[in-house]
Order: C-alpha cells, then sequence, then structure tokens
C-alpha cells in the first residue's frame, strides 16, 4: 500500500513541476513576444512611480494583457529598481521586455512636452509642442517672443511638468552676439556669458539641453560642433581653392549663409565668389557692408545708403581686397560645405532673380540685362 501511496505521490510531484515548466516557458514567451499595441503611445511615468503603477497603466492602454507577467519579467531581470521618471515613446507591438528596457534604460524623455527655444535672425521665439506619438510629428500647443509680454499659461504648464524637453535651435545665419543676447532670455538656462564667442564659431542646429544648464556650457558644445563640421568639410575640400585655412572658408561660408536662402544655390554662390577671389576681383557683396554697419548687433532694417557701400569698413567687400577678416555670420554645415566645394562654373556675377533666387552671369553685359530685370521687377512692385 505505501508504494502505491509513493508511486502516486510521485506521480502528482512530476505532474505538478510539468505544470509548472509549462507555465515557465508560457510566462516567458508571453514576456518576450510582440505586444497587443496597434499604434504607438506616449507612456509617462511619473517621478516617484513603481513597476506596479506602471504595469497597471500599460494594462489600461492595451500595451500588454497580463500585468503580473510584466513584474515578474522587471523583476527576474533585475530592473524594477531602475525604472526611470520621464515620457517614453513606446512602438506598436512592443514586447514586455522590450517595454521595460524602454522605461529603465536611462537617458531623457523621448515623447511628450518639449520646449523649443528658437534663436532666429530678428527675434527669439519659444514653441511648446508636443509629439504626436502615432506620426511622430510635434503638434504646436503655443509659441511666443519671451522678449515681449507674459507668457502663455501653457508655457507655465509646461515648465511645470518634471519629465518635460528642453531644446535650443539656432538658424543659420545668426550671428554670435544675436545668440547670446537672445539666450538670455531662456529662463530656463542659468549663468553669465562674460565673453562674446567669435563670430562664425557657433554650429547652427538644435541642442537638447536641462533645466538649469550653464549658458556658457551651451554655448562651448556649440562651438565643439562648428570645429568638427569645419574640420571635416576642410579635410574634403576640392582641389585648387583659393583659400589660405579653414578659417577663411569658415568667412566664406558665411558670406554664402546671408547671400541666399536657396539651398540649390549656394554652390553656385559659392563658385561666384570663388572666381571672383581666383581673377583678383572684388566680392562686392552687399551682406559684408551690412555686417561693417550693425557688427552683427540686430538686423539693419533699411536698404544700405550710397555713402555705407563706399565707406572703408574691414568687411566693406566693394572696398577691401579679397575676404573680410572675420566672418560675418555663424554658417550652417550646407554652407560650410559649399564654400570647400563649389560648383564648376564661369560665373562672376548674380543677382536677385524676383523669385527669392538669383540670376547668374560671365559677363558684366550679361549681369547688367540682369540687373535691368531686376529693377523692373523693384519698380513695380514699388507701384502696387
Amino acid at each position: 500500500m505505501w508504494s502505491n501511496i509513493a508511486s502516486n505521490a510521485f506521480t502528482v510531484f512530476i505532474a505538478i513541476l510539468v505544470v509548472i515548466g509549462g507555465l515557465v516557458g508560457w510566462s516567458q514567451n508571453a514576456y518576450r513576444t510582440a505586444g497587443p499595441l496597434s499604434a504607438p503611445i506616449c507612456l509617462q511615468v511619473p517621478s516617484g512611480s513603481n513597476m506596479s503603477r506602471v504595469s497597471e497603466d500599460l494594462e489600461a492602454q492595451g500595451a500588454i494583457r497580463h500585468d503580473f507577467i510584466f513584474r515578474m519579467g522587471a523583476d527576474y531581470e533585475e530592473k524594477s529598481q531602475r525604472l526611470k521618471a520621464g515620457s517614453f515613446l513606446v512602438p506598436a507591438e512592443s514586447s514586455m521586455q522590450e517595454i521595460v528596457d524602454i522605461v529603465t534604460r536611462g537617458g531623457q524623455s523621448t515623447c511628450g512636452t518639449e520646449i523649443n527655444f528658437r534663436v532666429g535672425i530678428a527675434r527669439a521665439e519659444i514653441e511648446v509642442r508636443e509629439l504626436d506619438p502615432v506620426t511622430l510629428e510635434f503638434v504646436e500647443i503655443a509659441s511666443f517672443d519671451p522678449g515681449e509680454g507674459t507668457p502663455p499659461v501653457e508655457y507655465a504648464e509646461a515648465r511645470a511638468q518634471d519629465d518635460a524637453r528642453y531644446r535650443v535651435t539656432l538658424a543659420e545665419g545668426v550671428t554670435s552676439f544675436q545668440v547670446v543676447e537672445e539666450l538670455k532670455l531662456a529662463d530656463f538656462l542659468s549663468g553669465d556669458v562674460p565673453d562674446l564667442p567669435d563670430e562664425g564659431s557657433l554650429a547652427p542646429d538644435s541642442y537638447e539641453v536641462r533645466v538649469g544648464e550653464e549658458r556658457t556650457e551651451l554655448l562651448a558644445e556649440m562651438q565643439g560642433r562648428q570645429q568638427a563640421i569645419l574640420a571635416g568639410a576642410w579635410a574634403g575640400r576640392a582641389d585648387g581653392l583659393p583659400l589660405a585655412d579653414a578659417t577663411e572658408a569658415l568667412i566664406l561660408a558665411s558670406i554664402i549663409e546671408k547671400e541666399t536662402a536657396v539651398a540649390e544655390e549656394r554652390r553656385t554662390i559659392s563658385a561666384v565668389f570663388t572666381n571672383r577671389l581666383r581673377a583678383g576681383m572684388r566680392l562686392q557683396t552687399d551682406p559684408t557692408v551690412i555686417y561693417g554697419v550693425t557688427r552683427g548687433r540686430g538686423v539693419l532694417g533699411r536698404g544700405l545708403r550710397q555713402s555705407e557701400l563706399r565707406s572703408a569698413t574691414p568687411w566693406n567687400t566693394y572696398v577691401i581686397e579679397g575676404l573680410p577678416p572675420t566672418p560675418i555670420a555663424n554658417p550652417g554645415r550646407a554652407s560650410i560645405e559649399a564654400a570647400l566645394n563649389p560648383d564648376q562654373s564661369e560665373y562672376l556675377f548674380f543677382v536677385a532673380d524676383g523669385t527669392g533666387g538669383h540670376a547668374f552671369a560671365t559677363t558684366l553685359a550679361e549681369h547688367n540685362r540682369n540687373v535691368a530685370v531686376w529693377r523692373a521687377i523693384e519698380a513695380e512692385r514699388n507701384d502696387n
């Protein structure tokens, strides 16, 4: 009898082990396979939260089927205590294992509210926006000039969010003075800027920043990025350029940047200036004259006077030979690359064509005809 009891008990024990093994295998498979989420979501993890609350939120949003397996998997991988606060983009069909990795790997938020401080040519602008997890495009909530009036309530609400992200974006062609002055309006940054960065030394780009980050730290990052861009472009430059060094390339790039907003024209504009430098011709470009008047400390806001075109400033390329002594703005990557890889052409002249671009010419006679067309367009516009 006792042998039968022992045999039955052993059989039951084996059956239990089989069931447990099956459950473990099923749980592991459920933890690692694609989840039920049909579209991406932005998962918010508040400060002080835990895996239990996160799993309940995920189950409520249809991202996981079994919250207890989610918690068990996080415990087994020893990640339960690594939960990070923030807003995280969870792609469609993410497995529970992938979601655990997303909310524990660290780093900044990947979705939710973003405050973007734009440093523009004429003014600064703060944009409050939200990332749509489905389209992965930002939706504007509010925008305003930080130098004028009281910020909208949407900005205050965004600033109060622990997981809001912050970004500073520099427009191509801004001057170093404009950058420093406008960054003073960014109330989420800190510290003074004792020294004005060299003109042209800041890379127009988008920079993720931390609340309380020192302005000098951000400017140093901008300078480092510009140095890397310039070094890379200089290393890949075309042969035989009339440029002594990378500094002269940066100067030429800044002029190209201010001469055209049409991306396709940059290398053609570069060819004109390169050809003029080779021929010993003066560059005769208005943006350098404007810089001589403003020193980069603002927008001129009017046309140039004849007296200014004749005035002998170090930047007036109607008067001086060759390049001016410094850049006249902070050029972007495309203008730097254009300066060092111009088109192959014989163009020596260009003038506005009325469409936002320019008409190019190889001879003075052809250029004068283009100028006459432009003057007629100007006159017609003034009459209307």
